[in-house]
């Protein structure tokens, strides 16, 4: 039984864990496009069309066991601050939400504990997907494709013998797969080498985006990489070609950290450090400003320049930092400079939090050496 009005509580954050790679390589996702036969595509169809396919697709998950005791949340019904906070944890798209003339009909069906689930009446009546801690497109894939055929047995989806399956968007005709990897490289933008690389990436069909896609600006040193056509290739091929190249970047970004350590180290551990003892002292924290310097210490961490913080810590700083995780926190709206300073705050007491995980482990492994590394003694902010 799909389950409504349930809390987001964790929900969609198991991918913060990490995983293979998850120095470099944040996640993964993959995710299908499909639309109902008989139905308008999303953008053309009126509210009672929309409403229509929504039970539909609610009524076919029930059926399938990959959404065995999933929950359901109708955007309409969400409040402000939840609605952002899906967006924040890339669990939904801002077209999802529609543009608030009309009910969007539009919501997200989630599978217990993971970040599998499916999108309604975004671009496409369905959008499968799933998103993965570290480089595990395979493992994404195999969750969406196991999702695609139960409920392609349950839903008549748009299909064509010729061009396969019927998507809202023309690039998205044939898999309707889109996989990606969000992706952190501050050594081929500190030794300038990411132009080059990034028209690399274009001349064999991928594309780059910032950390929400489409649409979003480039902060913090993460790009999205992500396959650029669909038709005339199989699912498995988009995967392995995205694998394949982003293994050949992180080859590139590690050589990149090394020409940085060995060419110029004091710079390296000077940027390092400056990002860490801002992040554990400041009173208040910008967005923009804190991805940038999350950015720093991410690198000091993959470098082993610092002990700590884990990259958990860092994966969940990103997520839980952002406006509407401040605000639900704090259980009220807030203006830019309060939010500032709530995330400051909150910044500080990871931090500091983490250091103590560090510190108690070291002492628990008989190590007598309870700073975070060779720099500035550990502290509070």
């Amino acid at each position: 039984m799909i389950r409504t009005s349930a809390p987001l509580d964790e929900r969609g954050l198991d991918w913060i864990v990490g995983g293979i790679e998850e120095a470099i390589v944040l996640s993964s996702r993959v995710r299908v496009a499909r639309n109902l036969q008989g139905f308008p595509f999303p953008g053309r169809a009126g509210a009672e069309e929309r409403s229509e396919v929504l039970e539909r697709v609610r009524t076919a998950a029930e059926h399938a066991d990959s959404l065995r005791s999933a929950c359901i949340w109708e955007v309409d019904s969400l409040d402000r601050v939840d609605r952002e906070i899906l967006v924040e944890r890339h669990l939904i798209s801002r077209d999802l939400l529609g543009d608030g003339s009309s009910p969007s009909r539009g919501a997200l069906i989630l599978a217990d504990e993971t970040s599998c689930g499916v999108m309604v009446n975004e671009e496409d009546h369905l959008r499968l997907q799933a998103l993965v801690g570290g480089l595990e497109l395979d493992a994404a894939w195999r969750q969406v494709d196991r999702l695609d055929e139960e409920l392609g047995t349950l839903l008549p989806l748009a299909y064509h013998h010729q061009f396969g399956f019927l998507t809202a968007c023309p690039t998205n005709v044939g898999t309707g797969l889109r996989a990606s990897v969000l992706i952190h490289i501050p050594g081929l933008v500190l030794t300038k080498e990411i132009s080059k690389v990034l028209e690399g990436i274009s001349q064999v069909g991928l594309t780059y985006r910032g950390l929400y896609g489409e649409g979003s600006e480039v902060i913090g040193n993460f790009f999205q990489i992500s396959n650029q056509t669909t038709l005339g290739k199989t699912e498995e091929d988009l995967i392995d070609h995205l694998a394949r190249v982003t293994g050949k970047v992180i080859e590139y970004e590690r050589s990149a950290r090394s020409v940085l350590l060995r060419e110029a180290p004091a710079v390296l551990e000077d940027k390092v450090w400056r990002a860490y003892g801002i992040l554990r002292t400041a009173r208040s924290l910008a967005l923009e400003e804190m991805m940038n310097l999350l950015s720093g210490v991410r690198l000091g961490v993959s470098l082993k320049l610092l002990k700590s913080p884990r990259v958990e810590t860092l994966n969940e700083i990103l997520v839980r930092g952002q406006v509407a995780h401040l605000e639900r926190e704090a259980g009220g709206r807030m203006n830019e400079h309060e939010a500032d300073v709530c995330r400051a705050s909150f910044v500080r007491d990871k931090l500091a939090s983490d250091e103590r995980d560090a510190s108690e482990s070291g002492r628990s492994a008989g190590s007598s050496d309870t700073t975070v590394a060779d720099g500035p003694p550990s502290g509070g902010g």
